[in-house]
């Protein structure tokens, strides 16, 4: 047995549970987690913003050690550091025969099989998109493990299996920064603090953190930051000032909110672009008038997982790591055990930090 964080209802409370976990069965592999991120999509889960099957133990940006594998697993073997992908592509879909990866449609199946018993009562669990990292161990497809590429401490290397290839893809994959361009980031949490890392090392000329805490200057400047806003109803107007009255060539959003996505859109110069990174509710509508579309020229995008190829950028990243140029440990802002998890969303939906991470 082993303990996890189980989610028991969308909008229940999270309880700390000892789990029964199988052994993996063939194309399974069992890890012991060095760490998880707690990722504002976890809280996205539990509140029911995002659809999970429940009850579920959630946590999806983890690392840890292999512990076992199962019949037909070649990619890893019993004590190799992984990380976990939460979001495994099949290669046979149409996304993926086209390269785009981040969108397979075949991704999250596994999040909706049953992967564990509660030890209790013997009620079924569901891995919380597929890899149930909010656990001591967990057992999931050999898909969704990497392996931690040389030099990035395995504690670290937790933040690259969601956060940084979030926030570093969403500058290099989707916006598509180029040397010398303004780049706007809102949202200072860990996936704000990635992507303003990404900026600095695209060449960003200029690199505006927007946040509504003032507290979190600081933290945005470390990551790479030149000018720092406060968020308010003139955001937008603020950033325009900063750039000459053009606005940024690009502005990533990554809160998920529609005054915030809005306000993006607002800060860009005509002809530039923004991306949005945050995953908000279907509640959040943004409405754009159809003169503005084409007086402005600018392009809006979403943006999935960082457009990201976990196969293909984390040696990039690590790469950007053992070079000094990506900072791991400055994205974490709080260390804790599995029942501080509940604080975690609390501070999230506060605004507060950047990103808690759990340390087993």
């Amino acid at each position: 047995m082993v303990r996890a964080a189980v989610l028991p209802a969308v909008g229940a409370p999270l309880e700390i549970a000892e789990i029964d976990l199988p052994a993996p069965g063939p194309g399974q592999v069992r890890v012991r987690l060095a760490a998880a991120g707690v990722c504002h999509s976890d809280l996205s889960l539990s509140d029911g913003t995002m659809r999970v099957p429940v009850p579920a133990v959630l946590g999806h940006e983890g690392a840890g050690t292999v512990v076992s594998v199962g019949e037909g697993v070649t990619g890893v073997a019993p004590g190799d550091g992984v990380v976990l992908n939460w979001a495994p592509s099949c290669g046979s879909c149409h996304a993926c025969s086209l390269g785009e990866v981040w969108l397979c449609a075949n991704a999250l199946t596994g999040a909706g099989d049953v992967y564990a018993r509660r030890a209790s009562d013997g009620s079924d669990l569901h891995p919380g998109l597929n890899v149930a990292a909010f656990a001591e161990e967990t057992v999931v497809a050999a898909g969704c493990v990497l392996p931690v590429p040389d030099g990035v401490p395995l504690t670290d290397a937790a933040l690259l299996g969601c956060a940084v290839l979030t926030g570093y893809g969403a500058v290099h994959h989707s916006a598509r920064v180029r040397a010398g361009e303004t780049v706007a980031v809102f949202g200072v949490g860990g996936v704000g603090l990635a992507a303003l890392q990404a900026a600095r090392i695209a060449g960003a000329s200029q690199v505006i953190a927007v946040d509504i805490s003032p507290e979190k200057e600081s933290l945005a400047r470390e990551a790479g930051a030149t000018d720092y806003v406060v968020a308010s109803d003139t955001t937008a107007r603020e950033i325009r000032s900063l750039t000459g009255k053009q606005g940024v060539d690009v502005a990533v959003e990554c809160v998920g909110r529609a005054v915030t996505i809005r306000a993006a859109w607002d800060s860009t110069r005509r002809g530039g672009r923004t991306t949005v990174v945050g995953i908000g509710g279907k509640d959040q509508q943004v409405t754009f008038n159809a003169l503005e579309i084409f007086h402005w020229g600018r392009t809006l995008s979403g943006c999935v997982y960082g457009n990201s190829d976990p196969a293909r950028d984390l040696p990039v990243l690590a790469e950007h790591v053992r070079a000094g140029r990506l900072d791991l440990g400055m994205l974490v802002t709080e260390r804790i055990g599995l029942d501080g998890i509940a604080g975690a969303f609390e501070n999230m939906v506060a605004g507060k930090g950047g990103r808690a991470l759990v340390v087993f």
